[in-house]
C-alpha cells in the first residue's frame, strides 16, 4: 500500500513536541508492516528556523522517503509544497493529513478531492477547546472552510482518545471518527536511581497555560506547608513571558529551593530525567492524548494525571492517579502516592504500555483503517 503522510513539520524537527515523535513512530511502524511510506512536509524547525536538510527531492530517513519543502513564512508556509503536492497525492493510495490550522491543510484536502483519494485526518487535539482557548472566531472561519472541502471527500477523522473523538465530531458533524492511540517507544534497558527518601517529581512538556502548571505549583505550595520532603524538576520550553510568570510564582510561593527549571531536554538527558524521578505530573486542562503519560509509564514511572487527560486507565491499571487539576486535589494526590508502592506501580504501567501502546500494535490498527478506506483493493 502506498501511503502519503502530509504534515507541516516532521522528524528530526524538535520544535513541536510529541506530535513530531508520534508521526515519525507511526510512519516507521507502517513501513515495517510493508507499506510504501512517503512524507511530504516542510523544513520548519520553529518560527525563524529551518532544518539543515536537502529540500529539492526525497530524503531517505530510515525506511521512509521524506520531502522537506522549504518554508518561506511562519511555521509552514511553503510555495514549494504547493508545487509538488499534486504529484505526491496522485502517487498515493491513501493520504494521511496531520494538523488543522496549518498551511498544508486546505491544499491537501482540495488535491485529494481532485484526484479522488481517501483521507485520514489527524487533528492532534486542535479541535478540542478549553476556557483559555485563543482565536476562537478565526478558528471557526477556518473550520467552516474545511467543512466545505471535507463534505465531498472520503474522509475519516483519526482521534487518539474517545474524548478527542467526541470533541472533533462536534466541530465536524457528520464525519466519522476512529480512535487509535499514539504509540510509545519502550526503552530496552531501564535505569532507575534511588531517591533516598525524597519524593522526586517531574513535569515534562510544553510550558503553556493549557498545561495547568500554575495549579501544580500551587499544589506544591500546599505540600510544602505539610513538611513533605520533595523536589520538582520542570523540563520544557515556552514563551519567555510565560516562563517568567512561572518562575515568579515559584518565588512567591517560597519554592525556589524545591523547584528546578531545566529548559528543553532531549535524548540522553530526557532518559536520565526519567531514571531520576519517582512520579510524573501531568496537570493539563485538556489533552487529546498526553504522550508524556505513555513515555513515563514506558520508563516504569507512575503518573499523576488530571481528568483533562484521557488517562482514567492509570487507576484501573494500578499505575497512577487520575484526579481533578485544582491545587487541593493535586496536593492530595501527591501526598497519597507518596505512601504507595511506586516501583510496583511503575512496572504495571510499563506492562500496560507493552500490551496496548507498542508501535507495532498502533501501526497495525492504522493499517487496517487504511485498508478500510481504500476498499481493501491494495495491499
Amino acid at each position: 500500500m502506498k501511503v502519503l503522510h502530509v504534515s507541516p513539520s516532521f522528524y528530526p524537527s524538535k520544535a513541536y513536541g510529541g506530535t513530531i515523535h508520534s508521526g515519525y513512530g507511526l510512519c516507521c511502524g507502517l513501513a515495517q508492516l510493508g507499506c510504501d511510506v512517503r512524507v511530504l512536509t516542510t523544513d520548519t524547525n520553529g518560527i525563524g528556523r529551518v532544518l539543515d536538510l536537502p529540500n529539492q527531492g526525497d530524503v531517505q530517513v530510515d525506511t521512509l522517503r521524506v520531502r522537506y519543502c522549504h518554508k518561506r513564512l511562519r511555521h509552514s508556509v511553503s510555495p514549494a509544497l504547493l508545487r509538488v503536492l499534486p504529484e505526491y497525492v496522485k502517487w498515493a493510495d491513501v493520504v494521511h493529513l496531520t494538523a488543522v490550522y496549518s498551511f498544508p491543510t486546505f491544499p491537501t484536502m482540495f488535491s485529494c478531492r481532485l484526484f479522488n483519494k481517501p483521507v485520514v485526518w489527524s487533528p492532534r487535539g486542535a479541535l478540542q477547546r478549553w476556557e483559555g482557548s485563543s482565536r476562537v472566531v478565526l478558528k471557526w472561519f477556518w473550520e467552516s472552510t474545511c467543512l466545505k472541502l471535507v463534505r465531498e471527500n472520503e474522509l475519516v477523522l483519526h482521534a487518539t482518545s474517545h474524548a478527542e473523538a467526541d470533541d472533533s465530531v462536534k466541530r465536524f458533524p457528520g464525519l466519522r471518527a476512529v480512535v487509535i492511540p499514539n504509540g510509545v517507544d519502550l526503552p530496552g534497558n531501564l535505569k532507575r536511581t534511588d531517591s533516598n527518601g525524597k519524593l522526586r517529581l517531574l513535569y515534562l512538556g510544553r510550558l503553556h497555560p493549557i498545561k495547568g502548571i500554575d495549579a501544580m505549583l500551587e499544589a506544591c505550595g500546599i505540600i510544602q506547608k505539610q513538611s513533605l520532603d520533595w523536589h520538582l524538576r520542570i523540563a520544557g520550553a515556552g514563551l519567555p513571558s510565560y516562563v517568567d510568570f512561572l518562575k515568579s510564582k515559584v518565588r512567591e510561593l517560597g519554592l525556589a529551593r524545591q523547584v528546578e527549571f531545566l529548559g528543553e531536554v532531549f535524548d540522553g538527558k530526557k532518559e536520565a530525567l526519567f531514571a531520576e524521578c519517582d512520579v510524573a505530573l501531568v496537570p493539563s486542562h485538556i489533552e487529546n492524548f498526553g504522550i508524556v503519560v505513555a513515555e513515563s509509564l514506558a520508563h516504569a514511572v507512575p503518573v499523576i494525571a488530571s481528568k483533562g487527560t484521557p488517562w482514567a486507565g492509570l487507576e484501573t491499571n494500578l499505575c497512577g492517579l487520575w484526579v481533578e487539576n485544582d491545587p487541593e486535589s493535586l496536593a492530595a494526590a501527591i501526598r497519597a502516592i507518596r505512601a504507595m508502592p511506586l516501583r510496583e506501580m511503575g512496572q504495571r504501567g510499563r506492562t500496560w504500555m507493552e500490551r496496548d501502546f507498542s508501535w507495532r500494535t498502533v501501526s497495525g490498527e492504522m493499517f487496517r483503517l487504511y485498508r478500510e478506506c481504500t476498499g481493501s483493493q491494495v495491499n
